[in-house]
This record gives C-alpha cells, sequence and structure tokens, in this order.
C-alpha cells in the first residue's frame, strides 16, 4: 500500500503532529468522503512508501528521520501572489525547506510541482518564464526534475473566475511555454513532466509521464505489480494506485484553484474540530461508526 499525504488537504503544512501521533500510534483512520460514518483503519506496518505532497515542507523536517517507510515529497511552488493564494508561505522559505529536505532524504526523492499552470492578464507566459528560470537557478542541485500541471476547471476554479480571469490556451501558447521550459530545465540539468494531462507536451522537449510511475513504486519499494490508480476520474493519470488519508475542506491554505476546498463555509468548523491527539484527521471516531481495517 501507498499513501499519499495528502491531495485532499495540506497534512505537512497543517497537521504535521497529527501525522506523527499516528504514525507513532501505528495506525490511521480516514472517513470515506461519501459516507463519513464509514471509516478505514490503515496499520502503518502495512504501508510500503508514502508520498508527501504539500505547498510547505518546513513543519515536518525534524520529523524526517523518525520516519522508517520509503518517501517521496512534491512540493508545489507557482510564481503566484496573496490574490491566489492567500495563505501560502513566502517562497523563499518554501524553497529553502526544499534545500534541506534533499539534504535529508536526497534529491531523486524530492520533485517540485510548478501547478496549477494559468494564464491571464497579469500571469503572462513571459512572467511564467521569468519565474520558472529564476526557480531552476535556487533548485538546480537540490532536484532531478520538475511536474506540470495546467490549470483544470473545478467547481472552485468556476466560482473564482473573477479572480483567476484565466485565457483559453491555443496551440501558439503550448508551443511558447513547451518550449521555453524545456530549454530552461536542461540548461539547468533537469527535466520537466507532465502527468495525467490530455495535452502533449513532448513534441516540445517535456517528459509525458506520471505523478508515481509503476518503475518508481518499484524503485521506491522493492516491490512490484502495484496496481494503476483506477478510482480517479481523471482518464489521463496512470498513477499506480495510493490511498489518501485526509479530509476535504481542511486546508488553510485557501488557494482560489483548488479542488479539495469547495465548500469553504466548512473549513473554519472542520479546522476547530481538528485534535491532533484523535485517530481520524477531523473530529473523533463515533462509537457506532463503522471501521474496516484495509490491508
Amino acid at each position: 500500500m501507498i499513501l499519499i499525504v495528502s491531495g485532499r488537504t495540506d497534512i505537512v503544512a497543517f497537521y504535521t503532529k497529527w501525522f506523527i501521533n499516528r504514525y507513532h500510534a501505528g495506525f490511521v483512520d480516514v472517513r470515506n468522503p461519501y459516507n463519513p460514518s464509514l471509516i478505514n483503519r490503515i496499520y502503518f506496518k502495512d504501508v510500503d512508501a508514502i508520498l508527501f505532497c504539500t505547498k510547505n515542507p518546513t513543519p515536518i523536517l525534524p520529523f524526517i528521520g523518525q520516519i522508517k517507510i520509503p518517501m517521496l515529497f512534491h512540493v508545489t511552488i507557482t510564481p503566484y501572489h496573496r490574490d491566489i493564494e492567500p495563505n501560502v508561505l513566502s517562497k523563499e522559505k518554501i524553497i529553502e525547506g526544499v534545500k534541506e529536505l534533499s539534504r535529508k532524504i536526497g534529491k531523486e526523492n524530492v520533485y517540485i510541482r510548478y501547478d496549477p499552470v494559468f494564464i491571464n492578464d497579469h500571469y503572462t507566459i513571459s512572467y511564467h518564464i521569468k519565474a520558472f528560470s529564476r526557480l531552476c537557478a535556487l533548485c538546480e542541485n537540490y532536484i532531478d526534475g520538475f511536474i506540470f500541471s495546467f490549470l483544470d476547471n473545478y467547481k472552485n476554479v468556476q466560482k473564482n473566475y473573477h479572480i483567476l480571469h484565466p485565457h483559453i490556451w491555443t496551440e501558439d501558447m503550448y508551443k511558447k511555454i513547451g518550449l521555453n521550459f524545456s530549454k530552461i530545465a536542461l540548461k539547468h540539468h533537469l527535466y520537466i513532466k507532465t502527468c495525467a494531462e490530455k495535452e502533449n507536451l513532448s513534441k516540445y522537449g517535456f517528459i509525458k509521464g506520471e505523478c508515481l510511475s509503476q518503475e518508481l513504486a518499484e524503485r521506491l519499494t522493492g516491490k512490484s505489480k502495484f496496481k494503476k490508480w483506477n478510482a480517479r476520474k481523471n482518464k489521463n493519470c496512470n498513477c499506480v494506485e495510493m490511498v489518501d488519508i485526509a479530509a476535504y475542506n481542511t486546508c488553510q491554505h485557501l488557494c482560489v484553484y483548488c479542488y479539495a476546498n469547495y465548500a469553504e463555509e466548512k473549513i473554519k468548523e472542520n479546522i476547530k474540530n481538528h485534535d491532533e491527539t484523535s485517530s481520524v484527521l477531523i473530529g473523533h471516531v463515533k462509537e457506532d461508526e463503522k471501521i474496516i481495517i484495509r490491508r
């Protein structure tokens, strides 16, 4: 089993103490997002690897040595300001966290996600090219490559169109950003790949790959034949199956493009109900709730 920590919220940035408590307790309980009274219990002894996804790796850095399970980190760094990412840590501090993380677990296990990418009158293609060039220069000795994704049209994105004002992509735009990003990455001895993208940028020098491929899972765990993540709605995704341990509507970054916060009126309530000593991220397990052990 491979855990993703997390696609539903930023556990590393906001709930590291809870995660470390669960790790030392030996298990974590996960509510089914579509049937909250149904709980999966996962024992860490059954976990082969962990993929941490975060916009801020610094809270977990003091605890890395305690985690004895193979791990990868995807750290998202995008060039947007407070209008788009209200509560994200300064990019300079995030990059310093990436560097320390790389020193601790090896640069082959640290990826930067330049994700999601959208274009508007302020965040132009030229703006992105300049930002990506600077990011590569700062990180080239601490990572091997980038994962690149375009903005998806989630409900939250639609609700925030008046803030995002995203332009419609044309083939010329794909070509300009594709060729320039590939050239910049190559200059800094880095690769750049897409995951779960319908648009194929391989003709411009990108790698068409996965966030967590079968080959990478085998390298990380020493095991083979992981299942494809068929539960994902995105049919372009070929990642191996992963299990998320978090809950939606709990991320405090409040990025306007986020799919995981789709009912923002619940966020404050959920945060208030978080207990770092509980076995579930939000609230507590009740006596009448059903627990199923997931192996």
